[in-house]
């Protein structure tokens, strides 16, 4: 084995063919609070200069049911923090000194009007460059996000971009979130993302590096994202919703979506046959190691064909 100080766990994941799709689990409610990235810690979110007043409310705040994430941009003053909920769509800027106040009026499901919330007016891009949890994320995050920066600046498109915490899947890096859509996307390369920024201002998935969307179970993102696949080596584009599943028997389960697809001159529907199977990977590089990568589980599309009208 090449010496383990020099492997990344995202080069690793993809030369062992490990599949994106079926990785996009996220939260569906979520708190991000702007923080310097010098004093993010290991956690997604805590930093180092962070009160013990600010701690305790964040883990309310989680055990509540609200995944909370830290996010930076260079302009963004270091004791003024922005602060987005989603799925609301509520942006507001407060002082340090305020956050308890704002996150106890959260918990209690308070107004927030005191702090001029207001409606985010753009979608969200986070880039995960979060190198004290993994070092992926520092060597491939940090370059994605620059380019995402410079294009959506160049292209003009409206989009907010930020450097955020752990995302979810280290080995994929580097990944995307986008918001309000909640979805995820993984080894974004710079040539990537200007079609990426394209499909998502017209709010459709990037099929290239999309991981599948945050609210279906990992089979259905197999099935969704090999179904979007398919209608675009066709020039097809269309919304697709996850139809009835036949779930399979046994260790190596074969499950059956349907997936119906969908635009304003035709509609179809899909039959796409899925398998479990394993693959050998190390999910972050802190579990790279001498006894070498680790058996998990991912499904992936064996068989898919059209339904006849």
């Amino acid at each position: 084995m090449a010496d383990i100080n020099r492997v990344f766990c995202a080069v690793q994941s993809r030369d062992a063919g490990d599949p994106l799709a079926g990785t996009g689990a996220h939260a569906q409610r979520n708190l991000l609070i702007s923080w310097p990235s010098g004093k993010w810690l290991r956690s997604l979110r805590r930093a180092s200069d962070m009160s013990e007043a600010v701690v305790d409310r964040i883990e309310a705040v989680v055990a509540a049911g609200r995944r909370v994430n830290l996010i930076h941009r260079r302009q963004q003053p270091a004791n003024r923090h922005r602060i987005y909920l989603m799925p609301e769509k509520l942006q507001l800027d407060v002082e340090r000194e305020q956050l308890p106040d704002v996150l106890d009026a959260l918990l209690n499901n308070a107004p927030l009007d005191r702090w001029c919330a207001s409606e985010a007016p753009k979608p969200l891009i986070l880039c995960c460059t979060h190198g004290k949890k993994d070092k992926c994320c520092a060597k491939f995050g940090n370059a994605t996000y620059q380019s995402l920066v410079k294009v959506v600046a160049e292209s003009g498109h409206a989009f907010e971009v930020w450097q955020s915490s752990h995302l979810g899947g280290c080995r994929l890096a580097a990944s995307v979130m986008v918001f309000p859509s909640t979805r995820k996307y993984g080894r974004l390369g710079e040539a990537d993302i200007m079609p990426l920024l394209d499909a998502e201002a017209n709010d459709r998935p990037y099929p290239p590096c999309y991981r599948g969307h945050s609210a279906l179970t990992p089979v259905e993102q197999c099935a969704e994202v090999a179904a979007l696949q398919w209608l675009a080596e066709r020039n097809i584009v269309a919304r697709v919703s996850i139809g009835p599943i036949e779930p399979g028997e046994g260790e190596e389960t074969i499950t059956t979506v349907s997936v119906n697809w969908q635009n304003r001159r035709e509609q179809g529907q899909l039959l796409l046959r899925c398998v479990k199977s394993e693959v050998l990977r190390f999910d972050t590089c802190a579990d790279i190691g001498p006894d070498g990568p680790t058996a998990s589980a991912v499904w992936r599309v064996q068989h898919l064909k059209p339904v006849p009208h």
